[in-house]
């Protein structure tokens, strides 16, 4: 248990959530046969009672770092004015999270009532206003916790960034919003251009292709393409589709990829990405190879863009993100509805006539798909190239805005 929440706790870091040392150093719990921390922290004390509030084996505490602090605690503070959770868009939170509760007090009782109910619990930290407290529980593992903090910062970042565009364009914009998106601003990284390497096929064995997925997961992750370690891969060979595990982390996919046969003929793909169906109809339909599917926040951000006048008068509001029927694009590339699964409006149906008529595709408050004819290069080029067009989109869009 010692190694794995020094693990989680790296893993933070790595992620550009936390830091190695000062204020914002995570602090990871994990109870075996005793409880360890990765470190010493008199916020461990009051934790110690969570433990023992909840059937958990570990918990994971963040300060997160800048850009991430100032967002969440506005989103906290407004939570605090009405019903004291934060509401993202976006479908991880839809499908894991549903929202993010807020209270005012590091409190031990306070913190179980929550996470009874819900995977995190945000502290508004009142006294630091610009400090809030994310807390996450796993009960199988530390690896649980560390997705669910990911996951809150990347969905108030979804949301700070797609309310502000909205405001902007509604003109209701107050300084105390356009304070807190400078400050954010300031410490957004900028945008990686140069392209990893990706090796080229004909593979010669199943030994190449799992190193060739392995590899694109990792760069996926490297380049903060995903959202904690969400997203899906694959490829197809010798009519078996190698696809990433559900729930598996796209940095370490050794052991975690499933080679599922097109025409049926195996149980493997029980275990496999809960977008295999949207995977298995695209190769078929595209005679593509590679499928690289990440959740780059802009390309989120911007699938979620919408006129407010049509907005207002739209019969779907609410249901945008599995009945939006605008035909919408981002350059060349299509913003389709879907959700993920094979129901009516399942990625399935929504998903393969898009990335037929076009390389890339990108979900509705979800994230973006791209597709490889041969190999991950072309796949992972696109995912750069339009969440980086999005990127530049939004920043140009605000810039026009808040200066009309």
């Amino acid at each position: 248990m010692e190694q794995l929440v020094n693990k989680y706790a790296q893993k933070l870091i790595t992620a550009g959530l936390a830091e190695k040392e000062g204020i914002f150093q995570p602090l990871v719990g994990g109870l075996d046969d005793t409880l360890v921390w990765n470190r010493t922290a008199h916020e461990a004390d009051i934790l110690k009672d969570v433990f023992k509030g909840l059937n958990i084996n570990s918990l994971v505490f963040l300060k997160p770092k800048e850009p991430y602090a100032p967002l969440l605690a506005f989103l906290a503070q407004k939570a605090m004015e009405q019903n004291h959770c934060i509401e993202p868009k976006d479908c991880e939170t839809r499908t894991f999270l549903h929202d993010l509760p807020i209270i005012k007090k590091f409190n031990a009782d306070l913190i179980i009532q929550v996470l009874k109910k819900r995977k995190s619990v945000i502290i508004a930290s009142p006294q630091k206003k610009d400090m809030p407290i994310i807390i996450a529980h796993g009960t199988v593992s530390p690896e649980q916790g560390f997705v669910t903090v990911s996951s809150v910062c990347f969905a108030c970042f979804i949301k700070f960034f797609t309310d502000y565009l909205e405001q902007l364009r509604l003109n209701i914009c107050s300084p105390q919003v356009h304070a807190v998106f400078d400050r954010a601003l300031s410490f957004l990284k900028p945008a990686k251009k140069k392209l990893p390497n990706f090796s080229c096929p004909p593979f010669k064995n199943e030994k190449d292709v799992y190193s060739a997925i392995i590899k694109a997961g990792k760069q996926t992750v490297a380049y903060d393409l995903v959202d904690s370690y969400f997203g899906n891969i694959s490829y197809l060979w010798n009519n078996t589709l190698y696809i990433s595990q559900t729930g598996s982390s796209l940095d370490q996919l050794q052991g975690c990829i499933d080679p599922v046969p097109m025409d049926g003929s195996s149980s493997a793909g029980l275990t496999a990405s809960s977008e295999l169906s949207a995977h298995m109809k695209t190769l078929v339909r595209t005679n593509c190879r590679a499928i690289l599917h990440g959740h780059p926040k802009f390309s989120v951000i911007m699938s979620m863009d919408c006129d407010p006048d049509e907005k207002a008068v739209c019969n779907f509001s609410g249901l945008c993100h599995i009945k939006c029927p605008k035909k919408r694009f981002i350059a060349s590339t299509p913003i389709v509805p879907g959700e993920v699964g094979t129901g009516p409006t399942g990625l399935c149906n929504t998903l393969p006539p898009a990335l037929e008529a076009s390389s890339s595709a990108i979900v509705y408050g979800h994230g973006l798909f791209t597709t490889g004819k041969q190999n991950f290069s072309q796949a992972f080029a696109s995912l750069l190239t339009i969440e980086t067009h999005c990127r530049e989109i939004y920043f140009q869009t605000i810039e026009k805005l808040r200066h009309q």
